[in-house]
């Protein structure tokens, strides 16, 4: 409480805090606005019908803001971005010109987001004419001729893009990452509707149900927190030279963030689990028997109730946390640093050495960090199961998304406010 306290304190009292939150708030409206703006030639009636009678496609428009059940200009979100991205974070890994381009600091990093915003705009396309041919075949949509499908497509793309720029701005002037402020921004307009939709659930259940309820959203918020904050202190030692020439010793230590990766790889994984889905949703409008009933089993195997979905859901937020935590955190850099600055391990060799000491140590964090990652994102399916409160499978999710960021959020503002202090000591 005194944390949260002295970080709205430091909203008033610091400029360029209350410049940041006034610019993330402002996009935050503009976004907002612009996600009521619906697309032309759509039938808002019977799609939103079609939205209330599929658990997948409520949670696919928990994801978009709500966008896609209006089918607002920026029905897509940033799906086609997201997906552009996890391709080029995994390109950087494997072809080499794009690894020694990441390297290159600042400007290597400035031509990736290029190549990654080159890339969305095909993958728009891809994705916009998927949807509105899905639409059109539940005739939600009309569509009297080529250039009024291209009208419609241009105008999902550019609405994408539109987005983009907004998280970009987030990104340079705003409190955060863009992507997850703009995740977390949509998810938070939709949460309202997700309480609603329990509370009515909850007050025709038992009192059990209202008990597991209430106990599962306190041990997700609780473990959430846990391990966000978690760290494992690796202890470094640095010989330093007093005045008179004796020698001495200076106690360090090295934090290893339980969850290096924070939200992202939640983020990476529902982008991903959601392909199939939209997939199967096209397939279905097929005329072809045998792909109608392709259609059908990939559904019932991919709702956020079934047991195959959680349990990739759980393999792709681990996969993803070992992969992102490989991506910001370079054991040997670390080694090289330590060793640079005269620093080591108690009982471990500098150099390579201490490098593998420290990806050992990685390994064991990030397995029970994105466990636990994984684990908190399958808890209310699992919970569901119990209860019968099936809107928990879509708001467990979107909390544990909205709570790590917050977390982000105010542990970014604390750090700006010790450099604050610190430069208004110094001066």
């Amino acid at each position: 409480m005194s944390g949260l306290l002295s970080t709205l304190t430091g909203f008033v009292k610091i400029p360029s805090l209350r410049k940041k939150l006034l610019v993330t708030a402002a996009i935050f409206a503009i976004y907002r606005f612009v996600a009521h703006i619906p697309a032309p030639g759509i039938d808002q009636n019977s799609l939103k019908a079609l939205f209330s009678s599929s658990q997948f496609l409520t949670l696919l428009d928990v994801f978009s803001g709500g966008t896609l059940a209006n089918f607002s200009i920026m029905a897509l979100s940033l799906g086609p971005y997201i997906n552009a991205s996890i391709i080029f974070q995994m390109l950087t890994m494997i072809v080499p010109k794009l690894e020694a381009l990441q390297k290159e600091g600042d400007y290597g990093r400035q031509k990736i987001n290029q190549y990654m915003r080159f890339l969305t705009v095909p993958l728009s396309i891809v994705q916009a004419f998927g949807i509105v041919m899905l639409l059109k075949n539940r005739s939600l949509i009309s569509i009297e001729n080529p250039l009024n499908l291209i009208s419609i497509i241009i105008t999902l793309v550019a609405g994408t893009i539109f987005l983009m720029w907004l998280g970009e701005l987030i990104n340079e002037y705003g409190l955060g990452n863009g992507v997850s402020l703009i995740i977390f921004a949509g998810i938070v307009s939709r949460l309202p509707v997700a309480f609603a939709q329990t509370a009515t659930t909850v007050e025709s259940s038992n009192l059990t149900n209202v008990i597991i309820f209430g106990l599962m959203s306190v041990a997700v918020i609780y473990f959430v927190v846990k391990t966000t904050e978690a760290t494992r202190q690796i202890p470094i030692t640095y010989a330093r030279r007093s005045s008179i020439g004796s020698s001495g010793r200076q106690a360090s230590y090295l934090p290893l963030r339980l969850n290096q990766s924070g939200v992202i790889p939640i983020i990476f994984a529902v982008s991903l689990m959601l392909l199939p889905g939209m997939g199967a949703n096209l397939l279905s409008a097929s005329n072809n028997p045998q792909m109608i009933s392709l259609a059908g089993q990939i559904s019932a195997n991919f709702t956020p109730e079934s047991a195959a979905y959680n349990a990739i859901y759980f393999f792709l937020i681990l996969s993803f946390t070992y992969f992102y935590t490989a991506v910001v955190f370079n054991p040997e850099k670390i080694a090289e640093e330590v060793k640079k600055h005269g620093g080591f391990i108690p009982g471990v060799r500098p150099g390579k050495s201490t490098a593998s000491y420290l990806s050992y140590i990685l390994n064991r964090t990030t397995l029970f960090g994105g466990a636990s990652l994984g684990f908190i994102a399958i808890l209310p399916s699992i919970v569901s199961k119990i209860t019968g409160v099936t809107t928990l499978t879509i708001g467990g999710t979107g909390i544990l998304i909205v709570i790590s960021v917050v977390l982000e959020i105010l542990k970014g503002v604390q750090s700006q406010m010790v450099m604050h202090n610190y430069d208004k000591f110094a001066s």
